[in-house]
């Protein structure tokens, strides 16, 4: 590994740690500090921070792969994200910021679920747990494989030392410093991946020789690669369906806990359109810069011909090739910092729902502050040992789980979210009809064999699309074909609409 690199990542993991063990004193003193930062944080705070645990490595590694393989065909999934992202802001932010403070100071999902409906039966917050828990420990395991691949790649140490690496930096300052130390380390990563998406496409064009010189390159692989409507790949038109399965990439955004839970976690519901305009800025030039990194890279690659095994891999190429190791470092610590931010929220999320959703609500209901707070980070720990060992098959089947579990969420949680919001004659019986339906109908999709003319289900539509429209109906269908929600229940939502009011 070159000296420059080791510094630039050296000064990234101690910037790291330095926040974890800042947050560390200032905000973990209870449950709502250590699991929500006591809902203080800013709006630029916020916006990166989902952002930045959004992303994940796919921004850098994902996207700029897509692009390189298929050209502009693949943007449509960048586009339904973009959307997607825009309308969480729009019609999820505000009321969950507020509704979730009136329905008796709800710090997770599953506690945001069960008081919404005043569930006695406590089987929302279960059910909604055990989801979270499961995916999420499989969603951490997919962040720790990619940071060990990253390491045993580009700098030299094993695989298994790159799990441990990775695993280590993110469990050392979640654990300590909680949600505060997460968001604030994500705004921070947040950056890096912005300065990283800006500089490397503009240095390679600059290299190439300008635009028409790399279209010209382009072009050379196919005409397609610069074509909307035709994947260069397969050389065959998209169709709607096609189209509208990229797109419906967006409609997760409304049930992703990792990303919707800072929106619960800001000082004031004011302050969302500042932290809309924000967050939208960052994406939308960040995935641009994604877009253009894979497909500057082609024609920096066709131009200058070289050998790259793994097209999601160009982003670090380019990162070696045209700079020096210490600028390179940073380049490298931007994709540790897009796994890390999501790592280290799919960690807390998970334990939270293991702390609050588990312990509190099954094991001690009158457990102290200070035992919750201890739960949680033991509960770090153990997500993050179990994620290890996961990670430790690079090949395993359950990793494939994972790539699924965007619509999962989106299925399960997406259309609960938004009707437990916005409509009050929805009841408990609709809230569990519809979260077991999205789940089951995207696990059928996916697992259970079916084809149409020979093509798997998965193939034809997304799985989130029926998903989330099963959802929906089984949420509307058990509502009306069960009694009224309870005064109580209505007083709560009339409660939270004068609190929007107001705001």
């Amino acid at each position: 590994m070159e000296l420059g690199t080791l510094i630039s990542l050296t000064l990234y993991f101690a910037v790291m740690l330095g926040i974890g063990l800042y947050a560390f004193k200032k905000s973990t003193s209870d449950m709502q500090e250590y699991m929500l930062g006591g809902r203080t944080l800013s709006p630029k705070v916020t916006a990166l921070s989902a952002g930045a645990s959004d992303m994940s490595g796919w921004m850098l590694m994902g996207v700029p792969g897509a692009m390189y393989v298929s050209g502009l065909s693949s943007i449509w999934i960048a586009v339904g994200l973009t959307v997607g992202a825009y309308l969480n802001y729009i019609f999820v932010a505000p009321r969950l910021r507020v509704y979730t403070e009136v329905a008796k100071n709800a710090i997770t999902l599953p506690d945001f679920f069960e008081n919404r409906f005043e569930d006695n039966t406590r089987l929302l917050r279960l059910i909604s747990s055990m989801v979270i828990i499961v995916f999420f420990t499989l969603y951490t395991s997919s962040g720790i494989v990619a940071g060990g691949k990253l390491f045993e790649s580009s700098f030299g140490l094993t695989y298994e030392m790159g799990l441990y690496v990775t695993a280590g930096v993110v469990v050392a300052y979640t654990l300590f410093g909680g949600f505060l130390a997460v968001s604030l380390t994500d705004f921070v990563q947040g950056c890096i991946m912005f300065v990283s998406l800006v500089l490397v496409p503009i240095v390679v064009l600059w290299d190439i020789g300008g635009l028409h010189e790399a279209t010209v390159q382009i072009n050379s692989v196919s005409q397609n690669m610069t074509n909307l409507w035709v994947d260069a790949k397969t050389g065959e038109a998209l169709s709607l369906l096609a189209i509208i399965s990229l797109m419906a990439w967006g409609v997760g955004y409304f049930g992703q806990p990792h990303i919707i839970v800072r929106f619960m976690a800001i000082r004031h519901v004011r302050d969302m359109k500042t932290a809309r305009r924000i967050g939208m800025s960052w994406m939308i030039v960040s995935l641009a810069g994604a877009v253009a990194t894979g497909l500057l890279g082609l024609a920096y690659i066709t131009k200058n011909p070289a050998t790259l095994d793994d097209p999601e891999t160009i982003f670090i190429y380019l990162s070696q090739v045209l700079f020096n190791p210490l600028v390179g470092g940073f380049l490298l610590a931007a994709i540790l910092a897009a796994i890390m931010s999501t790592i280290s929220s799919q960690l807390l999320v998970t334990s939270s729902s293991l702390t609050g959703d588990f312990y509190q609500a099954f094991v001690r209901r009158d457990a102290s502050q200070k035992e919750l707070v201890l739960v949680g980070r033991i509960s770090v720990a153990l997500v993050a040992i179990v994620a290890i060992y996961l990670a430790y098959d690079r090949d395993s089947s359950v990793l494939s789980l994972v790539s699924n579990a965007w619509a999962g969420f989106g299925a399960a949680f997406g259309p609960l979210v938004l009707f437990s919001l916005y409509w009050k004659r929805m009841t408990f019986a609709g809230a569990l009809a519809g979260m077991i339906t999205g789940a089951v109908t995207v696990l059928i999709w996916i697992f259970a064999g079916l084809s149409i003319d020979g093509q798997p289900l998965s193939n034809i539509v997304y799985e989130i699309v029926p998903g989330f429209i099963a959802s929906s109906c089984a949420i509307v269908i058990a509502s009306l074909a069960s009694p009224a929600p309870q005064q109580s229940v209505l007083n709560t939502f009339a409660e939270a609409e004068k609190g929007l009011e107001e705001a």
